[in-house]
């Protein structure tokens, strides 16, 4: 699988790129996967169902299913998180997984970058970085791209990727 990812500071844009991302290249045909890193605690269940009941009574995994979609939970329950090549193992071949955050894993990566956070850029001292996407101009030693310029910011990835 062809892996790539959207980094940066909080607030810089990530999220709204990768959805942006997805729809255009799965607009060209392509399939795509993304994986996020979350740095809180999260939970896709809802206190009171089912499945979130059979995870506070200690079950290690809760697969839940429906004729739409599934989905499976796993309690870590103290032990290590897991490593990005370990979850990236877990999901079904695609053309692309798009990855955000895990900024210091060595996957190739696009770093978006606003001004107005104060944030210092990545792409600097990160030769992971292979292109910057920023609202304003910056001097970083890669590709830069308008924030806003989803087409081209696809292009180079899968450009990059060989697709």
């Amino acid at each position: 699988m062809n892996v790539f990812g959207v980094v940066g500071y909080k607030n810089a844009g990530k999220t709204g790129l990768m959805e942006r991302l997805v729809s255009d290249i799965t607009a060209r045909g392509f399939t795509v996967s993304t994986l996020k890193h979350a740095h809180h605690s999260f939970d896709v269940d809802q206190p009171g169902k089912d499945s979130h009941r059979h995870r506070v009574a200690g079950a290690s995994q809760v697969l839940l299913a429906s004729g739409a979609r599934w989905a499976l939970m796993s309690e870590l329950r103290g032990t290590k998180e897991p490593k990005l090549t370990d979850l990236l193992g877990r999901l079904d071949p695609v053309d692309l997984v798009l990855v955000e955050g895990y900024k210091r894993d060595a996957h190739p990566k696009i770093e978006a970058y606003r001004h107005e956070t104060g944030n210092p850029l990545l792409a600097p001292t990160d030769p992971t970085v292979r292109a910057v996407a920023c609202d304003g101009a910056v001097d970083v030693p890669c590709p830069t791209f308008d924030l806003d310029d989803t087409k081209s910011i696809a292009e180079f990835i899968l450009a990059e990727v060989g697709l």
